[in-house]
């Protein structure tokens, strides 16, 4: 069969689908405005257009794909795609729009990175989501039609679709509107970057500028500020602009850090919300990651090329931010690096010393950041001693994983400055609970340890410490729960127990491996099945050697690592 990527197909599709975070994200923002002049998914011809000219076949600008993926696994084949309905299901199950589908085709995965990130670099946060989530799928294209509101319960007043915040500001007469993008909580730096802008706005148009915020609380990049905090920060940020100048609405707005392109994007949302300006910093939306040869996915201001090249087709006036450096009060406070006295070396804090300086509640000077804005980053960054954690055991059957991990928890409990909850997850009891009925084939292994993991990492959020043991013979398992256990900012540490498999045989009172050997038992790891050794643990033990001394030494590493009080 010949390459079929960027061909349209002819398929049943399921009569559902139920959304992930990111697309919910993608489906909120159609819904609410923000995407316009999208109604809906991308179809062929214009998905194939916005990556090669990025535009929409009616040639407005539009640089970012907007699809809907099913699994291939999931359709079937038929005579026409066209005219089918598909249900959109939130991740609770609940129905909230329906695609009115025009079209289905295989995307061009490689195409798509190669024009929208630059690069097709596994090390680009949004390249690793696309090979893992769209890989064996079509995307559907075609109008999207709400069936039900979408729930959001927090910070009702800041979530408003783009029309209606439109509205306000006609409401509010304000002729020049200042938006800015961040995913980050806002030091003295940004507050004063989003001044100079409204002051350049200003001098523009003659018009009284104001700010408004436009956070991205959708899904961001790994290491990021969990968002609840960060509007906490933005809403103590806003008396320092003075009264009725900024105001915040919330984007729910799943980001691809990609970079030049994304600051088109970006442009447009706001300029849908109602900003006649938009401020673009130095290289904006650009992953912290690099490329595998060291090198920076996009240039600093790769991004104010793209922009200003299109910006007269936008109805939004572009401010190209500079670097804001801090040079004393005597010097001015915060200047353009570029103005910086001549013989002045200006101060600076590194995003590395900084949550350093947070960890260790080391004084912050006001320079920096705004007390009451350190006082609220003070509750995400949290010494690891006052956070949870999940110690993992991984080995084979009859290494000694349930032993460590029930001796640890008893040194742990000794420990006088201990004040966390303790919980065991041992792989029998989870069966007999959580997993009754999963079975011992690679696809039920994987998802009795993902519940596993899933469990772990809500004991974890909630600031417990938790100890797995469980075989989790496969690596792509137990990396899928080390990233899950620490997105919420709890630790993950993977303990090989490679005890040698004689020990491990010698220890069997309950004869398992010999039965494995005799063909009894099927399926049994180590023996009839695999066990993928852990390439990278954080600690490898041989519970074959002197017990108290290998606690000792899982009670040692805790306590350098920082995890447990000292």
């Amino acid at each position: 069969m010949g390459d079929t990527k960027g061909l349209s197909v002819s398929v049943r599709l399921p009569k559902e689908v139920h959304l992930s975070e990111r697309d919910m994200c993608d489906l909120e923002m159609l819904l609410m405005g923000a995407f316009a002049p999208l109604k809906g998914y991308l179809t062929r011809d214009n998905y194939l257009s916005c990556l090669s000219k990025m535009r929409l076949t009616t040639g407005e600008v539009w640089p970012m794909p907007i699809v809907l993926s099913v699994p291939k696994a999931a359709t079937e084949p038929a005579g026409e795609s066209k005219g089918q309905r598909v249900l959109l299901r939130d991740q609770l199950g609940r129905a909230v729009a329906e695609v009115l589908v025009e079209d289905v085709y295989e995307p061009d995965l490689n195409l798509e990175m190669e024009k929208v990130l630059g690069s097709t670099d596994m090390n680009h946060p949004y390249a690793q989501h696309m090979a893992k989530t769209f890989t064996d799928c079509y995307y559907i294209g075609g109008e999207v039609r709400q069936l039900n509101p979408i729930s959001r319960f927090d910070f009702k007043d800041m979530r408003r679709p783009a029309p209606e915040v439109k509205q306000y500001i006609k409401q509010q007469g304000w002729e020049c509107v200042v938006g800015f993008q961040t995913r980050n909580p806002m030091h003295r730096s940004h507050f004063e970057l989003t001044r100079q802008a409204m002051r350049e706005a200003q001098a523009q148009t003659g018009k009284e500028a104001h700010l408004l915020l436009t956070p991205a609380v959708g899904p961001t990049q790994p290491g990021d500020v969990e968002y609840h905090i960060r509007v906490r920060c933005y809403k103590k940020l806003l008396k320092y602009y003075g009264e009725n100048k900024a105001d915040i609405i919330l984007l729910p707005l799943a980001m691809r850090m990609a970079g030049p392109r994304e600051a088109v994007w970006h442009a447009i949302i706001r300029a849908n919300y109602g900003c006649t300006h938009f401020i673009v910093g130095r290289d904006h939306a650009g992953p912290s990651a690099k490329k595998a040869d060291g090198s920076s996915f996009y240039g600093a201001y790769e991004a104010h090329e793209l922009l200003a090249s299109v910006q007269s087709e936008l109805g939004i006036e572009p401010i190209f931010g500079k670097e804001m450096v801090y040079v004393g009060e005597e010097h001015g406070g915060y200047v353009q690096r570029s103005q910086v006295p001549e013989g002045v070396e200006p101060q600076s804090i590194s995003g590395t010393q900084q949550r350093k300086m947070l960890l260790t509640r080391e004084p912050i000077p006001e320079w920096f950041s705004y007390p009451d804005v350190v006082e609220e980053l003070h509750k995400f960054y949290k010494p690891p001693h006052e956070k949870g954690f999940c110690m993992y055991f991984t080995g084979l059957p009859c290494s000694g994983k349930t032993t460590l991990a029930t001796a640890l928890e008893q040194a742990l409990l000794e420990n006088e400055s201990e004040t966390r909850k303790v919980t065991i997850l041992d792989a029998p009891i989870i069966r007999s609970h959580l997993s009754y009925g999963l079975g011992f084939s690679k696809q039920d292994r994987s998802t009795n340890v993902k519940r596993i993991g899933f469990v772990a990492s809500e004991i974890v959020k909630h600031g417990g410490i938790c100890l797995v043991a469980t075989i989790a013979p496969y690596e792509d398992d137990r990396q899928y729960n080390r990233k899950l256990i620490t997105s919420n900012g709890g630790g993950y540490v993977e303990v090989y127990v490679s005890t040698p498999i004689e020990v491990c045989e010698g220890r069997d009172s309950k004869g398992l491996y010999k039965q494995a050997r005799s063909g009894v038992i099927q399926q049994f790891t180590g023996v009839s099945d695999p066990y993928e050794a852990p390439t990278t643990p954080d600690l490898t033990i041989d519970s074959s050697k002197n017990l108290p001394q290998v606690v000792d030494q899982l009670v040692s590493y805790l306590k350098e690592a920082g995890w447990v009080k000292a």
